[in-house]
């Protein structure tokens, strides 16, 4: 409309809005703007956003995304397996071509997102290293 005119931002304001810690980890996007490429290879990360800068020297996934990928392709994999024993019992060798190619597909194709997803909610709940109070209060 003609006469209107943008408020500027508020000084105290921060320069980014929150993001959604889901859309930019599952992206595998920076967890501060959203646009920046977090990996710099399967699973090797960058050393900062290249959009705003932020330093991903925070970041410790450690195993976490390995060990939720790896029980829910458990459940998966051997809920099938099972399942495909007890109705059918075929040989050995079908249940090394269905399983094995699956087993691959379930742990590796959501690796990624997974440690994206970890590292953006531990950016947007400010977790760390725990520290040992030393002063004896409580």
């Amino acid at each position: 409309m003609p006469g209107m005119t943008l408020a500027a931002p508020m000084p105290d304001q921060p320069p980014f809005a929150p993001l959604s810690p889901f859309a930019t980890g599952l992206a595998c996007r920076c967890p501060r703007c959203g646009k920046g490429a977090l990996f710099r290879g399967f699973l090797s990360l960058k050393p900062r956003c290249e959009v705003c800068g932020l330093d991903y020297g925070f970041i410790d996934a450690g195993d976490g995304p390995a060990v939720f990928v790896i029980l829910l392709a458990g459940f998966v994999v051997v809920g099938a397996a099972l399942a495909v024993e007890v109705l059918y019992q075929p040989p050995y060798w079908v249940h090394a071509i269905l399983w094995v190619p699956l087993i691959l597909l379930a742990t590796l194709a959501p690796l990624r997102s997974v440690k994206g997803l970890l590292i953006a909610l531990q950016y947007h709940h400010k977790a760390a290293e725990g520290r040992l109070d030393r002063s004896g209060s409580a």
